[in-house]
Order: C-alpha cells, then sequence, then structure tokens
C-alpha cells in the first residue's frame, strides 16, 4: 500500500495540508464528511486525519472504518477551540489495545 495521507475538514482548517503535499478534501457538513471518508478509503488511503469538528458531524461514518487495519482515521484540532476528541481516541485505542489506561492512570488508586 502506498504511503498516501489525506485531510478532511473544513477549508480554513486543512487548507495548508495541501501545501504539505497531503490530499486534501474540503468538507463542512455531515455527508460532505462521510462522503469524503469513504472516497478516501476505497481510493486506498492508509491515513486519514479529520478535523475535531469534521469528525463530530460523521460518527457512523468513523465508526464503520473502527476494526479495519485501514484506514487509520485520526482526528485532529482544527480550529480556535481544541475538543480534545484526537487524545480521547488515543487513551481509548491504547485502553483497547493493552486493556488499561496506561496514558492517564484514571480508574487506579493514587499511592
Amino acid at each position: 500500500m502506498k504511503n498516501k495521507i489525506a485531510v478532511v475538514g473544513g477549508r480554513d482548517s486543512v487548507m495548508l495540508f495541501n501545501a504539505a503535499g497531503l490530499e486534501v478534501r474540503y468538507a463542512s457538513d455531515g455527508k460532505a464528511v462521510e462522503k469524503a471518508i469513504h472516497a478516501l478509503a476505497r481510493a486506498g488511503y492508509p491515513v486519514i486525519y479529520i478535523t475535531e469538528e469534521a469528525a463530530e458531524k460523521a460518527p457512523e461514518a468513523i465508526k464503520m472504518y473502527d476494526r479495519e487495519v485501514f484506514p487509520a482515521i485520526i482526528p485532529v484540532p482544527g480550529g480556535n477551540q481544541p475538543k480534545g476528541l484526537g487524545l480521547r481516541n488515543i487513551k481509548k485505542n491504547v485502553e483497547k489495545a493493552v486493556g488499561a489506561d496506561i496514558l492517564f492512570g484514571e480508574g487506579r488508586e493514587q499511592a
């Protein structure tokens, strides 16, 4: 599989990724975000970065690929107010992989 990377989100949030040579799909409403995710997955993109704002508009489309190896859909901050979605997803994936919250220690007794 080629090392192709794509970014999905609002024009202002992802425009600079285009200059970096990444495939950019501008999408601001839920249908456009879903369409972009599915098109990029079909085109064989192994990594799709998506702004947090766009990810919130298409949770079902993202969930469809949760159990697949590819594409990895990774939320990134895209505006002035990061929402922490990317960090929550990293935490969730680490917990799934190791069976415990080793990043933040939530739910463990403090010494």
